[in-house]
């Protein structure tokens, strides 16, 4: 997986407390004061005294240094790229792209007697946050907010588009780029392994292990006809 360890995150450690009194019984409700804590080697607080203004200051570079990380979250590096279909870069930001018919690698557990490899897919729509995703299949790639949205034809995908990413560790970086953001969910999607369907859920026509297991044998073009509609437009994942 691309940039694997990129996803383990950071590891942080307690090395300040703040403890804020307020004033009571006196009318005055904005009358504070902020006692501060140094830590131990063991994460408990020591030291306690009163909160300078060195310290102030150090804490509103913190800030001010967390707040401008956050603003770069899904932000494209130059001009907008031309498969995004819409971005919210809110608090629950997420984007929705698209993606065209490709040859990509796909795998597989052995439970399903499918061969792991290159296999071509339909154009498919993506709707991912910080946390989830959701993966839909289209016929008609001439974007409009009533284009219907078919289910996406692989296993680990529940009949709402949500993935299920089994044991893949999600890492999305909080100032993390538009394009990165895309790049990221589309590895963890197609370099997590397939191996089941949920609840009877039948998301093509047909049998779905011999569609994969001749689609991996050869380079033919995904055949369109076996995708099935359902319930969703555009317009729904545009909220």
């Amino acid at each position: 997986m691309k940039e694997l360890t990129g996803t383990f995150g950071n590891l942080y450690e307690p090395v300040k407390a703040l403890l804020i009194m307020q004033k009571t019984g006196d009318g005055h409700q904005s009358d504070f004061y902020i006692e501060s804590y140094d830590m131990d080697a063991a994460g408990c607080p020591i030291n306690g005294h009163p909160l300078s203004i060195a310290e102030c200051n150090k804490l509103a570079k913190a800030l001010q240094a967390s707040e401008k990380k956050a603003q770069g979250f899904l932000n494209p590096a130059g001009l907008m790229p031309k498969n995004i279909l819409t971005i919210n870069s809110g608090s629950s930001g997420y984007a929705v792209w698209h993606t065209p018919p490709q040859s990509v690698k796909l795998l597989f557990t052995e439970n399903l007697d499918i061969s792991s490899g290159m296999a071509q897919i339909p154009a498919l729509v993506w709707k991912a946050g910080k946390n989830s995703l959701q993966v839909f299949a289209v016929t008609d790639t001439d974007f409009t907010e009533n284009t219907p949205l078919c289910h996406a034809p692989f296993f680990n995908v529940y009949p709402d588009g949500r993935v299920c990413m089994g044991n893949v560790r999600i890492g999305i970086p909080k100032d993390c780029g538009l394009e990165q953001f895309m790049e990221r969910w589309q590895d963890y999607f197609f370099n997590s392994y397939f191996s089941h369907l949920f609840s009877g859920h039948q998301p093509v026509r047909g049998n779905i292990v011999q569609l994969w297991q001749s689609l991996t044998a050869g380079q033919e073009p995904f055949p369109t006809d076996v995708l099935i509609p359902n319930k969703f437009h555009l317009k729904n994942l545009l909220k």
